[in-house]
């Protein structure tokens, strides 16, 4: 009998596991909330990591694709004052992949999706609830009353999972406030921002908050500010002027990037879970990406969510008989990867909005390597 695989989720992480086991002749359906493709912005650039992100998709056969998208020139990062000064200034090698290549969200999205056949993605399908089936497996139902069966359920649905609290009570909790706003076709329309920002990422850091800007690979900029979290309503975020305060005596130069922005300020709150969190294997069912470690936004969210998704195909594939054997292997492998990379993210996060945020973060980017050990 065929394994019938459920993916809930068709982010990065659920894609790149839907394309790996493709690989391996094995089908799975992925059921997405969105309504289409196209349905919203997917947010700005990522970085990938040679040892996660491009790995997950060297094992999706999508290197060669990856190449040809990807902006080796969008590593580059300055980081200012308030001031405007420069604090520091990384220029990458160009044209190097060795590194860390930028490749916008949405881009990467679509080369995932136009890598699988057509009917595997299932649109307008927001998991409402999993049933445990008394046999093994699950029955399914989504928001507005479709429903479907599956052997094998693995949740990549994200930071409010739905398929999460089958395996764990783990809570969220908010770390930090982001507001965002995007600036289109910036070389026509705000030249001096596009120089401004060049062709990568711009941090501007102060006392307790960040303006940052990246620039995309349509020419437009992405603008993201940075706060700690409060009890402030979020709805506060919303307007230009209130964020203008909060820059208030930035230099104009810096602040011209809220201006700027095209819409009305987007802000949401960022949350992370512990950073031990794991749960006892249970037959059938796993978690990915944000459903299994939700971790703040600091570079490794994204890739670690395409690794698990390689890593779990892999298993799955090496054993398509014996599914709990291979998710249990899986679930072991990534708790003893995560749990490193949520503290290590946990902390960054921390030095990024604290007050001496500006001192810490030059000594991070200007560290010299360690001196080598003596020779007896």
């Amino acid at each position: 009998m065929t394994m019938r695989i459920a993916i809930a989720g068709g982010g990065l992480g659920g894609l790149t596991l839907a394309r790996v086991l493709h690989r391996h002749g094995i089908d799975a359906v992925v059921y997405e909330r969105e309504e289409s493709r196209s349905a919203r912005s997917q947010g700005g650039m990522l970085d990938l990591h040679p040892e996660s992100g491009q790995q997950a998709l060297a094992d999706a056969g999508l290197t060669g694709r990856f190449r040809s998208e990807a902006r080796p020139e969008g590593e580059e990062l300055r980081i200012l004052d308030p001031a405007g000064r420069t604090l520091v200034h990384h220029r990458p090698q160009p044209g190097s992949f060795s590194g860390r290549p930028e490749i916008d969200r949405g881009v990467l999205r679509d080369l995932l999706l136009d890598s699988l056949p057509a009917d595997t993605v299932r649109w307008q399908h927001r998991l409402a609830a999993a049933t445990p089936r008394p046999g093994g497996g699950f029955d399914l139902t989504f928001e507005g009353g479709p429903s479907a069966g599956c052997d094998v359920l693995i949740g990549a649905d994200g930071a409010r999972s739905a398929v999460r609290s089958l395996l764990t009570d783990a809570t969220r909790s908010a770390v930090a406030t982001l507001v965002e706003l995007s600036i289109d076709d910036a070389d026509r329309r705000h030249p001096e921002l596009a120089e401004l920002v060049g062709p990568g990422n711009l941090w501007c850091i102060g006392v307790s908050r960040i303006l940052a800007a990246q620039r995309l690979g349509n020419g437009g900029i992405r603008v993201g500010i940075s706060l700690p979290a409060d009890d402030r309503p979020i709805d506060d975020y919303r307007g230009k002027r209130a964020l203008l305060d909060i820059f208030d005596g930035w230099s104009p130069t810096l602040t011209a990037l809220i201006e700027a922005g095209d819409d009305a300020p987007t802000p949401r709150r960022i949350e992370a879970m512990p950073a031990t969190t794991r749960w006892a294997h249970q037959p059938g069912i796993t978690l990915i990406g944000d459903a299994a470690h939700l971790m703040p936004p600091v570079g490794e969210g994204a890739n670690q969510a395409m690794l698990d998704g390689a890593e779990l195909a892999a298993e799955l594939a090496a054993d398509p008989a014996d599914p709990d054997s291979a998710i249990r292997a899986y679930e072991e492998a990534m708790f003893a990867r995560i749990h490193p990379i949520a503290e290590m993210s946990a902390r960054v996060q921390a030095m990024m909005l604290a007050p001496t945020a500006a001192d810490d973060i030059v000594r991070f980017f200007t560290r010299r390597p360690a001196e080598p050990a003596p020779v007896d």
